[in-house]
């Protein structure tokens, strides 16, 4: 594997991971953890950077596009969508919970 993620590819992929936990935050809620946005955001950049540098580090630039500063940019959002698929799967765990009435991760002490 090469390493050849420059620092502008690695700014872009820690904005891209941070909006991406906001919106996970969004779409699931409270119901989890309020941590849920960071979990999202670091397990998005682990994969981004696994994605990017492992997955399809033996491709050219000319072969992926758009290759920014090293980051395989369309290939990361296979990321995004894997994500938001769990996390839809998780909204749909966390209302079923609240409607079987089983106590919340919160009132657990």
């Amino acid at each position: 594997m090469r390493w050849d993620l420059g620092l502008a590819g690695l700014g872009l992929l820690a904005a891209m991971s941070l909006g991406f936990g906001l919106v996970v935050h969004v779409i699931v809620g409270k119901g989890l953890t309020r941590w849920l946005w960071l979990f999202s955001a670091i397990a998005y950049f682990a994969a981004g950077i696994l994605v990017s540098e492992a997955w399809f580090g033996w491709a050219t630039g000319k072969e992926l596009q758009p290759n920014i500063d090293g980051l395989s940019f369309d290939e990361v959002q296979l990321v995004t969508l894997a994500g938001l698929v769990a996390a839809l799967i998780a909204r749909i765990v966390v209302r079923r919970k609240r409607a079987s009435g089983e106590p919340s991760p919160k009132s657990s002490s």
